[in-house]
């Protein structure tokens, strides 16, 4: 019996050394495994491990600025807080100087008015168990300098800070649909264009993110002398805008008050300049804060919404039958109404008529029956849509917006022919009509509106992009154009006509008026309420020598009245006459002609004054030398006989006195004169912060107070 149990002992002993050598032999590959392999069970074994050992910290970059054309911000980044709480006590190794909340209940307390939460609710964070650290919702992030430094007045310990940037809108509700909004995904803390500007420039305005890669000990600590990767972050690129903050402010104003007499669906205006294109001023109602979002409408009246104009179409239905050779303003036509061939009627806004009138007259009283008539006995539906898209109506105009809407140029039957001839069945937007009246102020030339004037490099200064005066093609003849400019001077300022309620002291605004019915949802037919349409104007200021364009829209105004529009544009116009230094009184006793301002520079003032005397131009000299430096307006500018031109000498140069001349001017004269000009407020200087003959230094700076009020000089 013993042999035998001794047996099955030896017997067991080799059974377990053979499982034992085969779990070694097991062990040993899977360590060769290991070590030859790059992945196990589809993990990456080298990135896991540098994963583990290697921190990567973003460095975040700045969006650029966005500017207007005066140089001012409209959007910028400003530092941003979020508010951390370290709880463990561990992080704390000197009692005497504590780095984590010791009193919880006093933090609570003082932590709770500064960040609008009530105290408990504050507890409820800083209670939590387990934990390294904490932060406090959305009440504890975003937080200004303000309150940053409020925080840190009350020396409690274990609070920190993590700073980020927010983007901040310093003029709130200006500009707004232009400009645009971003918002931050919270989950990664990107930045991303949401409307506008913004939106369109994303990229360009975002710049790139950098980042440190180092190695770290189990804290999260850098190891001392171990490589580490640092690539900067690239800055994102600033962008000025073609708006205007004073026109910008106009326009704004002007609907401002306008809105404390009417009521409207929506409103908006729209300045262009009459030479280059550029877009000065545009602003919607309703409207919103950029740095609230309390968005109605997130469609851009400007350039997303396209409606049917009315009769301000009217202006291109001559205009294509005048470049089509077929246009007679002495020829009679019976207004009232006309009936088309399948017998539907069409009519007058005064469905009685004027009896027996001239296609010239019938523009004047905005006839839909005396458009009818020139379509009907000299042209067709190929001649009209030719030539509205040649304007670049139903195409988009490139402006630097996006989503832009290209409208619908769609007519096909006799009837619809006949609406679109004054602005039915069609749809447009405000850019599309600026840009189609841009050869009536640059004889007979088609421009391309913009909106962004430059793209600047902060770091380095370098302009990335810079737009001007762009030329599309000759769309109507210098015929065609003085021939229009006399309707529309009539329309507005003749007797008894459509455009009368726009008329200005002066007679230098001319234009036309627009009346659009508005079709029902359904597609069939219009609303017949009175204050069911879209009144409109597009005119063009002033007409000796057209500085701006405006386009203005609202629907359904309380009482279907013109009056919104009428009031808000004979306010703004106003206000740009004084701007630009017009007087309208005086054009209507003087002559005055286009001067284009010569190059003055390095010239002997005594033939310089000659010089514009001989052409009856009005000059101020800065300075008390007799050699000319620098001038204002510059060279190959085109002003007017009535505008007056500054000349700066060589002599010791000293402040000049400014109270009284628009911003435009006082900061163009300054800065010629090397002084480095503040603007407070807009409008026309009101004070100015270095006295009158003040010796010029090297480095000089001026603050101009301004008041949208003109002071005469």
């Amino acid at each position: 019996m013993k042999n035998k149990k001794r047996k099955n002992n030896i017997k067991y002993s080799k059974i377990f050394i053979f499982i034992s050598l085969l779990l070694f032999c097991l062990m040993i590959g899977r360590l060769i495994q290991l070590g030859m392999s790059k992945e196990i069970d589809g993990i990456n074994l080298k990135e896991l491990a540098s994963n583990r050992t290697t921190r990567t910290d973003i460095e975040e970059a700045k969006r650029g600025t966005i500017y207007s054309s005066n140089g001012d911000v409209l959007a910028q980044n400003v530092s941003s807080y979020k508010l951390i709480a370290y709880l463990d006590p561990k992080r704390t190794t000197n009692e005497k100087r504590p780095q984590h909340v010791v009193n919880k209940e006093e933090t609570a307390e003082k932590l709770a008015p500064i960040l609008g939460m009530e105290k408990e609710d504050v507890l409820v964070y800083l209670n939590k168990e387990n934990l390294y650290q904490t932060e406090f919702g959305t009440k504890g992030k975003g937080l200004n300098e303000i309150q940053k430094k409020q925080i840190e007045d009350l020396n409690l310990p274990g609070l920190g800070f993590i700073e980020s940037f927010k983007r901040y809108y310093p003029k709130g509700n200006f500009a707004s649909y232009v400009i645009g909004y971003t918002k931050t995904n919270d989950e990664d803390s990107t930045t991303k264009g949401e409307m506008g500007i913004e939106k369109q420039y994303n990229d360009i305005l975002k710049g790139e993110d950098g980042y440190t890669t180092y190695q770290k000990d189990l804290k999260g600590y850098k190891i001392a002398n171990t490589p580490e990767i640092k690539v900067d972050a690239i800055q994102g690129k600033d962008i000025y805008l073609t708006i205007d903050e004073n026109i910008q402010f106009f326009v704004e104003q002007a609907m401002t008050n306008s809105d404390k007499n009417y009521d409207w669906e929506w409103f908006n205006i729209s300045i262009m300049d009459a030479k280059t294109g550029a877009i000065l001023a545009t602003s919607s109602s309703p409207s919103f804060d950029p740095n609230k979002r309390d968005i109605s409408n997130y469609l851009d009246l400007f350039s997303q919404t396209p409606y049917e104009p009315g009769s301000t179409m009217k202006t291109f239905t001559y205009m294509a039958a005048m470049e089509n050779g077929v246009y007679d303003g002495n020829e009679v036509y019976r207004s009232g109404t006309f009936t088309t061939t399948d017998g539907t009627v069409i009519g007058d806004w005064d469905r009685g008529g004027w009896g027996y009138i001239t296609f010239d007259k019938g523009y004047a009283l905005s006839s839909n029956v005396g458009v009818i008539n020139i379509i009907d006995r000299h042209m067709n539906s190929l001649m009209l849509r030719q030539y509205f898209r040649k304007l670049g109506f139903g195409r988009k105009t490139g402006i630097e917006l996006p989503n832009e809407n290209k409208g619908n140029l769609e007519f096909k039957y006799e009837t619809e022919i006949f609406n679109a001839g004054f602005g039915q069945g069609i749809t447009t937007t405000p850019v599309q009509n600026l840009k189609a009246m841009t050869p009536l102020t640059n004889d007979g030339m088609l421009l391309k509106p913009y909106i962004v004037s430059k793209i600047v490099d902060p770091e380095t200064n370098e302009v990335i992009l810079e737009n001007e005066r762009e030329e599309i093609e000759r769309v109507a003849s210098t015929n065609t154009v003085q021939k229009m400019m006399s309707l529309m001077d009539d329309c507005v300022n003749g007797y008894g006509n459509t455009g009368s309620g726009y008329r200005i002291e002066g007679g230098e605004l001319v234009g036309k008026t627009g009346t659009a019915q508005i079709a029902r949802e359904n597609g069939r037919g219009y609303l017949s309420g009175k204050e069911d349409i879209i009144s409109s104007f597009a005119g063009v200021y002033p007409k000796s020598n057209p500085q701006v364009i405006i386009y203005a829209s609202v629907k359904k105004p309380s009482y279907g009245s013109q009056k919104p529009i009428s009031n808000a544009i004979k306010e703004i116009v106003a206000n740009i006459s004084k701007y630009y230094g017009n007087n309208d009184t005086k054009q209507q006793e003087l002559e005055i002609n286009d001067y284009t301002v010569p190059n003055f520079k390095n010239k002997k003032l005594d033939k310089v004054k000659q010089t514009l005397e001989t052409n009856k131009v009005s000059y101020e000299v800065i300075g008390e030398g007799d050699k000319v430096i620098e001038q204002s307006p510059n060279p190959k500018d085109i002003i007017t006989t009535n505008d007056r031109v500054y000349l700066i000498t060589n002599k010791e140069k000293k402040i000049p006195y400014v109270v009284g001349k628009s911003s435009k001017v006082a900061k163009d004269i300054l800065t010629k004169l090397g002084v480095k000009v503040n603007l407070d407020g807009v409008g026309y200087v009101t004070e100015q912060s270095v006295a009158a003959s003040t010796q010029i230094t090297e480095g000089m700076e001026i603050t101009l107070k301004l008041s949208p009020k003109f002071s005469a000089e």
